[in-house]
């Protein structure tokens, strides 16, 4: 019996993912506090293996001038990780060249104030109210950790017990559309 080598050219699926998930080997992790009653979602370390990898002072400035240093940390979340590699589904292709930035932005905008900014206890499951395929726009929550108040609380540090501020929102936005523009930089105007 021939036993084929393994290639690290091979793309294997990753199979589902959550929040929760973690490849601490690859260093992958996760930030999450599990099931916090009355604190916050940020653990800080990853629960798994402890890894302390995060500047989250830094994070926490919410700094578009300084978005390199986020997108790249974010990206040791198993979760962010794998939705900024993975492939865009056709669909979601298809609907934001169809829009165009300028559509999305207005998309995204409207998508945060609805879904995401109002406190957390206003919002019927939090945590359920992003899909994971089908928009352009929720592969870009998810990658960027505005998809809920949960994960919003996790790596913005904004506190999940009260609506989002007009700056937040901001914020939030400019992240989606940092996303888009960067996974699809063909998407007309």
């Amino acid at each position: 019996m021939v036993t084929k080598k393994a290639d690290w050219k091979e793309v294997k699926p990753l199979g589902e993912v959550s929040c929760s998930s973690h490849d601490c080997e690859h260093d992958l992790h996760c930030f999450r506090r599990q099931r916090p009653i009355k604190q916050t979602y940020r653990n800080g370390k990853c629960f798994a293996c402890g890894v302390d990898l995060v500047d989250w002072n830094r994070i926490d400035k919410k700094n578009l001038k300084d978005v390199d240093y986020t997108i790249n940390t974010i990206q040791k979340e198993m979760i962010r990780h794998v939705y900024w590699h993975k492939t865009i589904d056709e669909q979601a292709l298809e609907l934001a060249r169809k829009k165009g930035l300028h559509q999305l932005k207005e998309d995204v905008e409207k998508r945060i104030s609805k879904y995401i900014s109002p406190a957390s206890k206003d919002i019927f499951r939090d945590g359920t109210q992003t899909p994971f395929k089908g928009n352009l726009i929720y592969y870009a929550q998810h990658a960027t950790a505005t998809c809920c108040r949960k994960c919003a609380e996790e790596w913005h540090g904004i506190d999940r017990n009260r609506p989002l501020t007009p700056d937040e929102i901001h914020y939030m936005v400019d992240l989606v559309m940092l996303y888009m523009k960067q996974r699809v930089p063909d998407l007309p105007q």
